[in-house]
């Protein structure tokens, strides 16, 4: 009995989560162009943020040679 209600369960469960079935874009095929076109330019301008919050964009200040610091003779 306790195994036909958890799999009773399980399958409402199943047939109720249906939000990953459903298209999110227009039917309309102008619409649903700029649609797509606004979210791969939201996915292109990611680099660029993902680089300034972790100061990638700066230029590095590490230098080959190591330098003394102190007045040189």
């Amino acid at each position: 009995m306790v195994r036909s209600l958890r799999l009773g369960a399980i399958a409402v469960l199943a047939v109720s989560n249906r939000g990953c079935l459903l298209n999110p874009y227009s039917s309309d095929s102008t619409t649903r162009t700029h649609e797509l076109l606004n979210q791969s330019e939201d996915l292109r301008q990611i680099q660029g943020e993902w680089e300034r919050f972790w100061f990638l964009d700066q230029p590095s200040h590490m230098t080959p040679e190591r330098t003394h610091g102190g007045v040189a003779p």
